[in-house]
């Protein structure tokens, strides 16, 4: 289970178990699920608002019959649960757009870019490298082979990029972390730049697919790019 998946199926059931692994090795869904479990606060103190019950004041006894026809008036009530109503379609439509279903981007690059930003805390300066058999999960056989003695690993997890998935794997470069997407499904003609407030990076093709790098500014990813292009192997 990825990320998009597990924050799918937990937006959808607030109830859902079945990514307890996913969630125990990935800090973004941790924090995802503590600002879902908040709003789901919010939304249950809503709904348990007191609907004082609706008076009308009573209408003294009229003659019919000397009365002559007047036009309808409609008075417009509003009760406290349209109030309540709009509050769970309200944070319905946070929620979704916290799990991403419906965000669409321009471009490859553009996505790209949002991905990094969302998953902060993979850029994390350390030197302890990701395990084999983690490593071996998020890139299977089946998928590419990644020469990690060549750059070391220290984050590795399965993403979804343009609906498809991709490896999502974090290096240590010359002057932080740099993050690497495995895109053996994203067909690109040419390298294509990535430019963000405190980034850069690049798409390049590699055989059928591509590689995306990004980095902090100062980062000088040339070096990183012919690195990373020798180390993998597509095998889909």
């Amino acid at each position: 289970m990825n990320c998009n998946e597990y924050r799918q199926a937990l937006t959808a059931d607030p109830a859902f178990t079945g990514g307890v692994e996913h969630a125990a090795e990935c800090p973004d869904c941790q924090a995802f699920t503590r600002k879902l479990q908040a709003l789901n606060v919010d939304i249950a103190r809503a709904m348990q608002i007191e609907v004082p019950p609706m008076q009308l004041p009573e209408l003294p006894d009229l003659d019919t019959a000397s009365v002559s026809a007047l036009p309808v008036r409609r008075r417009s009530l509003k009760p406290w649960w349209f109030a309540v109503a709009a509050t769970v379609v309200l944070a319905s439509s946070i929620a979704l757009r916290m799990s991403g279903v419906f965000v669409t981007y321009d471009s490859l690059a553009e996505e790209v870019l949002a991905h990094v930003d969302h998953e902060p805390a993979a850029l994390r300066v350390t030197d302890t490298p990701v395990p084999d058999q983690r490593l071996q999960r998020v890139v299977p056989a089946d998928y590419a082979v990644f020469d990690r003695d060549a750059s070391l690993i220290t984050y590795a997890n399965p993403c979804k990029i343009n609906g498809k998935p991709v490896p999502h794997l974090v290096i240590q470069g010359q002057y932080g972390p740099v993050t690497i997407l495995l895109m053996p499904e994203e067909t690109v003609a040419a390298a294509m730049p990535i430019e963000g407030e405190n980034v850069h990076g690049m798409i390049v093709p590699v055989g059928d697919g591509s590689i995306a790098i990004v980095g902090s500014r100062q980062e000088p990813l040339e070096p990183i790019r012919q690195n990373v292009i020798q180390s993998v192997t597509w095998t889909t």
